[in-house]
């Protein structure tokens, strides 16, 4: 176990997708077995059945480099593709994709997706395009907003819970708030410069936790007074945050992808420590994104090494 701050470990499990050097990556847990994720390097959108281990895949217009996906409450699967200017609608029950074209040709780069509490919109960044889109389902209609701040590559996005959309500026040291009623954006600056943040999380209490890519830092924003308080990862400035996830008990869990193998780190705001550090059996390579399934208390992520992980931090009765 590496982390030399934690003293607890969690149980890993993966899964090694059968498309060789693909980069599977996002997964979306649809319930506790069915899990959606995209093949970024070779173009398609796959699906493993945790229960048996069986892996399928829809193969995507070529040059789609598919980013990131999300399944609706329908079982609807969105998809962003990140080279191919589009948000993709995959309905499992038709087998049938329909392409959502951005409205603007600078918008050339879909990249993270985020559907809002009552699945009215999905709303989601574009990193080279340095712009936030929102993508109103019924209508499908498209509304972008260029970053205040150039070259500022928006790149993880949640919703409070409050509503409010919020981003990381991974090319700056900097938040956005944005309003999403009248997509009026806020930029807030970071404590120090040379932070480089690149996913979030809101939890429950409104604070807005971000990991600084650049310098090592797991970094919690309130909004309400202001303020900044920030925690080094066990692994110092060359920790490489990454993916996170945030559990029911409002606890962050964060990939150091800066190490080898990488490790999966538990961080509890109620004491302010790290108190879990799990090496991924893998070796992880990146993990890039993570996601939270309630029900089943997991957090799933995918590997540059080419796997699905299953990493369970709230064990449930069965």
């Amino acid at each position: 176990m590496s982390g030399a701050a934690a003293q607890e470990s969690v149980n890993i499990r993966e899964w090694e997708a059968p498309y060789e050097n693909s980069r599977p990556r996002d997964p979306f847990a649809e319930n506790a077995h069915s899990i959606w994720f995209v093949g970024q390097r070779t173009g398609y959108l796959g699906h493993l059945d945790a229960k048996t281990g069986a892996f399928s895949k829809i193969d995507l217009k070529d040059g789609s480099h598919p980013h990131n996906v999300i399944v609706g409450s329908d079982g609807i699967v969105w998809y962003a593709g990140n080279r191919t200017a589009l948000i993709g609608r995959y309905d499992p029950q038709t087998e049938e994709i329909e392409e959502i074209a951005m409205p603007d040709p600078a918008a050339r780069d879909p990249h993270t997706l985020i559907m809002d509490a009552d699945e009215k919109h999905i709303w989601f960044t574009m990193q080279s395009a340095n712009m936030i889109g929102r993508l109103t389902i019924e209508n499908r209609k498209v509304d972008l907003v260029p970053s205040p701040v150039e070259r500022s590559r928006p790149y993880g996005i949640k919703i409070g819970p409050n509503g409010a959309v919020w981003v990381v500026l991974l090319g700056s040291n900097k938040l956005v708030k944005l309003d999403p009623e009248t997509m009026d954006l806020r930029v807030i600056d970071l404590p120090r410069e040379a932070a480089r943040p690149r996913r979030l999380e809101v939890t429950g209490d409104g604070r807005v936790w971000y990991v600084d890519y650049a310098k090592g830092f797991l970094g919690a924003y309130e909004p309400e007074a202001e303020e900044f308080a920030e925690w080094r990862l066990p692994q110092g400035a060359a920790a490489r945050p990454y993916g996170t996830a945030t559990d029911a008990s409002g606890r962050i869990w964060v990939a150091a992808t800066g190490v080898q193998p990488n490790v999966f780190l538990g961080f509890d705001p109620k004491t302010g420590k790290w108190f879990s550090a799990t090496d991924i059996p893998s070796g992880g390579g990146t993990v890039r994104h993570m996601h939270y399934h309630e029900p089943s208390g997991a957090v799933w992520f995918g590997t540059d090494t080419n796997f699905i992980g299953r990493a369970i931090v709230e064990p449930r009765d069965e």
